[in-house]
């Protein structure tokens, strides 16, 4: 994973010169404070990219390259919006998977906040080998699920697929080393299935132990993840929440 050239570069004060969302009271968990004042370590905020032309074409995503299509764009300013609000004035980092539904989506984020983006491959979705790209009925009748005794290591019977341990390990110790840099606030843009085994790096659950997780998530998804600095605990605040995308239809109806 490339590594930013230094802090200032990717973790500068986007205050200046940005308008952003006065704080409503129940807010006041997402600003680096919980109510009683404890200071926290780490809000990680974990976003599922927005729709892609594959989405509306029925087609197997994975490695298969797409664009967002225009509501996708749409639901990636919005969800933009709502992390702004969330995450309020400070330092924030941003990291995306290089996959191009992932990096736009980040792009847009990035932009409200007036920051640059970290792309990675590690932090890309599962592969489906040859299966990427073909109608999903294509994959459909040709997937084997996973056994109970040997989740880990199945590969669906797709040749050049992923298994779930292949994504884990190149998942955690990603997910670890941006974890372990100095700057409090931090998002994370990924994809559907990348996204189990990115909270299950961050809750530390040994790879051995991720055959049978899941977090379903809607695309434009956010899930905020913290770490408080009084008894450490790694805290799941609110799960794959895509509200903010109801409201974003709401007003434009």
């Amino acid at each position: 994973m490339r590594e930013p050239d230094d802090q200032a570069a990717v973790c500068p004060d986007h205050s200046a010169g940005k308008r952003h969302a006065r704080p409503t009271p129940d807010e006041t968990w997402f600003r680096g404070k919980r109510p009683d004042g404890v200071a926290c370590v780490k809000d990680l905020f974990v976003v599922t990219h927005t729709e892609s032309i594959h989405h509306v074409e029925d087609k197997v995503g994975g490695w298969y390259d797409t664009d967002l299509t225009t509501r996708g764009m749409q639901d990636a300013e919005a969800t933009a919006e709502r992390l702004v609000a969330l995450v309020g004035r400070g330092e924030v980092e941003i990291y995306s998977s290089d996959l191009r539904r992932a990096a736009q989506t980040a792009a847009i984020i990035a932009g409200r906040f007036g920051l640059d983006v970290v792309e990675t491959a590690d932090l890309r979705e599962i592969s489906y080998g040859v299966a990427g790209g073909q109608p999903q009925e294509w994959l459909d009748a040709r997937y084997r699920p996973a056994p109970d005794d040997n989740r880990l290591d199945h590969d669906c019977g797709i040749e050049g697929a992923e298994s779930r341990r292949d994504v884990a390990v190149r998942v955690f110790p990603c997910v670890g080393a941006i974890v372990d840099r100095p700057c409090a606030t931090q998002i994370i843009v990924t994809h559907g299935f990348t996204l189990s085994l990115v909270i299950a790096a961050w809750m530390k659950i040994p790879i051995d132990a991720t055959g049978f997780v899941s977090f379903p998530a809607k695309s434009g998804s956010i899930t905020h993840l913290r770490q408080d600095d009084l008894f450490r605990n790694r805290a799941v605040i609110r799960l794959a929440d895509a509200a903010h995308l109801n409201a974003a239809v709401s007003q434009q109806s």
